[in-house]
């Protein structure tokens, strides 16, 4: 790989780091070409992006995107495959699958907005987290009910004084 062309792929790195926000980055060393173009597949199907580069370039990607992931950096050994997702869960969750049928990808790292989840131990977090948008309905929800249970009181007792009214209108 020529001087230009590495510096090509660190800028792609970069665009998409940045792009998508959320990037795994796993070990699938000693996987077969059949096995590999499995998981790429999976990956197509689950709008994953699959990348396959160095670790120094890696990390030069990371630098570039002006972020913190120095805890990453510890990580950046043997090969290593990055997946681009804008869905949080949907690696951890193909990880998962995947292992069902052999031990790899095995989870070395996942930067998930701004947050850093270190080793394959992490996984089962990773499947269980909540989408930015299913936290906010989650908060809507808590903040509305208080004002349901309000204006239902406020309806049900005008109706009764409504019908108190009446009652006294008719005997009158």
């Amino acid at each position: 790989m020529t001087k230009e062309e590495k510096h090509e792929l660190v800028l792609a790195l970069t665009e998409q780091m940045k792009e998508y926000g959320n990037f795994y980055i796993t070990d699938t060393a000693n996987l077969t070409v059949a096995k590999v173009n499995d998981i790429r597949r999976k990956c197509f199907e689950s709008d994953i992006t699959m990348q396959v580069a160095k670790n120094t370039l890696i990390k030069k990607a990371m630098e570039a995107t002006g972020g913190d992931f120095s805890p990453i950096y510890d990580v950046l050994k043997g090969s290593s495959t990055i997946l681009f997702t804008k869905s949080a869960t949907a690696p951890a969750k193909l990880i998962k699958q995947l292992r069902k049928a052999g031990e790899k990808p095995i989870l070395k790292a996942a930067y998930i907005d701004s947050a850093v989840f270190i080793g394959d131990n992490q996984l089962d977090t990773l499947i269980n987290l909540k989408s930015k948008e299913q936290l906010i309905g989650e908060i809507i929800g808590l903040l509305q009910s208080p004002a349901k249970n309000v204006v239902s009181a406020l309806q049900s007792g005008g109706n009764k004084l409504a019908g108190i009214v009446k009652t006294l209108q008719e005997r009158g």
